[in-house]
């Protein structure tokens, strides 16, 4: 599994409870559009509408060689999961602060998938938090390469 576009926004400002794979609905155009790597997912979020989760903000520029029926840019895209996930994810997503945020597009066996999960978001002391425990864990490492290496 190869990602085509990863959002790296989404595990910084959210901490993710679980994680759904999902299909796509796109047109030929996209999918060609992706296959020359032209995504972007930074902005991207899920709503559940009428039994459906449909994913918002999510830009995947024209195809070049595209003629006049080629896609719209940020248009709404249908994601595609099973009844019973769709009825976890509107649960989970009532959840006060928490949001669908997909953190990847990526193929599996020829098609694009989308790795979507449930996240809650961080406040400003969780993103600290965060990023004092990622430095300690470095600063160990070091100090024990420094260790061994003597």
């Amino acid at each position: 599994m190869s990602d085509i576009v990863t959002n790296h926004k989404a595990r910084r400002d959210y901490a993710i409870l679980d994680t759904y794979e999902a299909g796509i609905v796109l047109h030929g155009t996209e999918v060609k559009s992706l296959r020359a790597g032209k995504g972007q997912i930074a902005d991207a979020f899920a709503k559940v509408e009428k039994e459906a989760i449909w994913l918002y903000g999510a830009r995947i520029d024209e195809y070049s060689h595209g003629n006049r029926q080629n896609h719209h840019i940020t248009a709404p895209r249908k994601l595609l999961l099973h009844k019973a996930e769709i009825r976890k994810l509107t649960e989970a997503a009532a959840a006060k602060g928490n949001a669908l945020v997909p953190l990847s597009f990526y193929w599996k066996n020829g098609k694009v998938k989308v790795a979507l999960a449930v996240g809650h978001g961080k406040q400003d002391y969780d993103r600290r938090d965060d990023l004092r425990k990622r430095d300690d864990d470095r600063e160990m490492k070091r100090a024990t390469l420094r260790k061994f290496k003597n």
